[in-house]
């Protein structure tokens, strides 16, 4: 079954839109609102796809949209939101007012990766690149203890470090001298008995 298309694809003009079709847009919308695109274009005497309005709109029409190149700000700002959030375009222009998703998408593919890759930086991961290569190299150094449980003793009392997270861990073994742990039996009680 599925959705029926949004308009008659033999019908509807494709490609560039025209001055007065952005005019007849315009005004439909400031007289109307956005309400439903799929009813819009025919309303506004249109004859575009329903997307095709919204896209327009969106992307091109609003007034409140922001016009120009980016400033400095914005790009790291960018950046910034990026690396936490990946390509959730459509949130990172939230944060942007007067900014698209469409528009953000753009630029980050055209000019900001470019400029982290330029910077050393990956613009996937938003590490130093050199920092893969070294993530890779890592080893860690055991030796088994002359005892007849051969219990290691990793990282020989050194923190491990794992340079992509930027944590030091530190792991081994328990001891059985250790204070910390409780070697007590322990003793399960049933309900209802009472200790006498």
């Amino acid at each position: 079954m599925g959705r029926s298309p949004c308009c008659e694809k033999a019908h509807t003009n494709k490609g560039a839109w025209t001055k007065e079709e952005d005019d007849r847009l315009t005004a439909y919308i400031k007289a109307h609102g956005e309400g439903c695109w799929r009813s819009l274009p025919k309303a506004a005497g249109l004859l575009r796809c329903g997307k095709s309005c919204r896209l327009r709109w969106i992307n091109y029409l609003r007034p409140d949209l922001k016009r120009g190149n980016f400033s400095d700000e914005e790009d790291e700002l960018i950046i910034k939101l990026h690396s936490l959030l990946g390509n959730k375009w459509s949130l990172i222009a939230g944060r942007l007012p007067g900014r698209t998703d469409n528009e953000i998408k753009n630029y980050w593919n055209t000019h900001i990766r470019r400029k982290l890759t330029s910077r050393g930086i990956d613009p996937v991961t938003h590490r130093a690149i050199n920092s893969d290569h070294a993530a890779s190299n890592i080893t860690v150094d055991h030796h088994h203890r002359s005892n007849p449980h051969h219990q290691m003793d990793w990282g020989q009392g050194k923190p491990l470090k794992c340079p992509d997270l930027n944590l030091d861990l530190c792991i081994s073994p328990p001891s059985h001298e250790d204070p910390m742990v409780d070697t007590k039996p322990v003793v399960k009680r049933e309900a209802g008995v009472g200790v006498g």
